[in-house]
């Protein structure tokens, strides 16, 4: 039934009822107008002060259960992953990756702590705050990043992003004087646990650079960096030098030693053949030389082909040889 508009009368003194085009505007519902997820990895993720969400329909409050069915369709499941993400590497991607996953239809906001927070809660980082920044809007799962992120998730904070649920490995993260920071989420029903990789994190990989600091610090010498950008004393300057000399002595040494190996190896396989042929060729000359000599070991007759001649040798040659042949009777060669 049509509201009446107190104070509107018609010429006849009855109200007047609203015009159908204001009673619409009053009884339509809004629409969501949430960004949708990224579908082109062309560029970076934008950050979310310069394109926050603006949308002014009601962000109802869902269940993990809905959540994972798909609802609602008009919008995207709003999930939140934070961190320091220094030294960015495939565990952080991993943890996005779960995160964005975690729902068919899911928009990861990314929180990334200032260096200023950082340093106080946390301690120094190896990448500054824009370094990081940049890293975790390269990453192919994110859609938004939230730079100067809060370390702890406030309900204005929550509310500005229209943030639906926070994802987190489900290990007590204890810090700013909390036994858990995420406590006051997961008691709301806001948080959704993802799994830590093994095997990989930031304080690995810095625990890996500092034992084996010798060889990173030595190898940057070598590539130009000065002493003074990567802090190192005169003494050891001289020492890292005198390594690499002896380094590059030894590299010399064993590629001789390599060039040594396969000539030897070359005039081996040279030889080999050699002594095959020689061998070969001594076969043919023993069996050739054996079959001049009859059974009883008695010189058999050798003929001799004539070979052509000139006229002014072929005189001589008739006169030494008249038939062509010599023949020895047995008898001249007896034993």
């Amino acid at each position: 039934m049509p509201v009446l508009c107190g104070g509107a009368e018609s010429e006849a003194g009855i109200p007047k009822a609203p015009s159908d085009e204001r009673r619409r505007g009053a009884m339509e519902e809004l629409e969501h107008t949430c960004p949708q997820p990224r579908l082109t990895l062309t560029a970076p993720a934008p950050f979310a002060d310069e394109t926050s969400c603006q949308c002014r329909a009601p962000h109802e409050k869902l269940t993990i259960a809905q959540a994972r069915l798909g609802t609602p369709v008009d919008r995207p499941v709003r999930v939140y992953a934070d961190g320091i993400f220094d030294l960015f590497h495939s565990g952080h991607a991993r943890a996005l990756m779960q995160a964005k996953t975690l729902f068919p239809n899911s928009y990861l906001l990314v929180g990334v702590c200032s260096d200023e927070l950082t340093h106080n809660f946390k301690g120094f980082t190896v990448m500054n705050e824009n370094e990081r920044y940049d890293a975790v809007q390269h990453c192919r799962y994110v859609d938004e990043v939230v730079r100067n992120a809060p370390w702890t998730l406030t309900p204005e904070f929550l509310e500005k992003h229209k943030i639906d649920f926070v994802a987190h490995d489900d290990i007590p993260y204890s810090s700013a004087g909390s036994d858990d920071v995420y406590k006051h989420i997961k008691e709301a029903g806001m948080f959704v646990p993802t799994q830590r990789t093994e095997g990989i994190s930031t304080s690995d990989i810095i625990t890996r650079i500092v034992r084996d600091y010798d060889v990173y610090a030595r190898r940057n010498l070598q590539r130009g960096y000065t002493a003074k950008e990567l802090n190192v004393s005169f003494i050891n300057e001289k020492k890292y030098r005198f390594q690499n000399q002896v380094d590059k002595m030894k590299e010399k040494v064993k590629n001789v030693e390599e060039k040594s190996k396969e000539f030897v190896n070359k005039v081996e396989e040279k030889s080999h053949d050699l002594i095959q042929k020689w061998e070969e060729k001594s076969r043919e000359f023993i069996g050739n030389f054996l079959e001049l000599f009859g059974p009883d070991g008695a010189l058999l007759s050798v003929t001799y082909e004539p070979t052509p001649a000139t006229p002014s040798n072929t005189e001589s040659s008739c006169s030494l040889f008249p038939r062509g042949e010599i023949s020895h009777s047995d008898s001249e060669y007896s034993a």
